[in-house]
């Protein structure tokens, strides 16, 4: 029987090393026989040992202290066995993905395909305000998830829980192969995130203005310029590929 399952992960971290996870967190979404996407009840969350002291800001941020990870197992020890669930899955998900990639590494996830929900979230549901994972959840206000397995915010298996709720909605307006190609590219912002275009609409800029932004630093932003230029049906000029190096002056 084809493998019908994604598994939605979560990390809190305890710094920014390889190995400073210090939660990992999971929530499976499964295909049901009428071919609809829902959450299970497979979730849970392990505690990790990061192998040093956690920094006061992430402390503050997931409450995880020093002594509740004392006993608890490596990163290298635990990732495989949440990563690489008995039965396989189809693909592996986040909210903003890119930050579990960073340690959810190929040698744990066994080279597994991800899905974004943030950047996914941005192609399908445009006109919310904003995109992170707990103002998805109380614009959108998914049916079904109880609010208090969602809770506290900031551990990983409660965020993983409200991702998965947001990529079953997903799944269930497109296909798993288009999440996939979105999760694979920069992130398409809806509008202008800042600076003095600042909520503006990119079909709303001058090409000019378009062009000015393929100089920016931040990838999402060069990537959504470029795609509105490209929907013009204008050429990028090959002497921007890469963002031109900010000076002082």
């Amino acid at each position: 029987m084809p493998v019908s399952r994604i598994r939605v992960i979560d990390l809190e971290t305890g710094g920014n090393g390889p190995n400073d996870v210090c939660e990992i967190g999971w929530q499976d979404v499964v295909l049901d026989e009428d071919g609809r996407w829902r959450v299970n009840e497979d979730r849970g969350a392990v505690l990790v040992n990061p192998g040093r002291p956690m920094s006061p800001d992430t402390m503050a941020v997931h409450h995880i202290l020093d002594r509740d990870v004392a006993d608890a197992p490596y990163w290298k020890d635990i990732a495989s066995s949440v990563l690489r669930p008995s039965g396989g899955v189809v693909a592996l998900a986040a909210h903003r993905a890119a930050f579990e990639q960073r340690f959810c590494t190929p040698r744990f996830t066994g080279g597994a395909s991800w899905i974004c929900t943030w950047k996914c979230a941005l192609r399908v549901w445009p006109d919310l305000s904003r995109f992170s994972n707990q103002m998805l959840r109380y614009q959108r206000m998914p049916e079904g998830l109880i609010h208090e397995i969602g809770l506290p915010a900031h551990r990983a298996m409660p965020d993983a829980y409200v991702s998965a709720h947001h990529l079953r909605d997903l799944l269930n307006e497109t296909s798993l192969e288009q999440l996939l190609i979105w999760s694979k590219e920069p992130g398409l912002l809806p509008r202008v995130p800042s600076g003095p275009d600042r909520g503006k609409g990119w079909e709303k800029l001058s090409e000019e203005t378009l062009r000015n932004f393929l100089l920016e630093r931040d990838e999402d932003i060069r990537f959504s310029a470029q795609s509105e230029l490209a929907r013009r049906g204008k050429d990028r000029p090959a002497a921007i590929t890469e963002p031109a190096q900010r000076t002082l002056l």
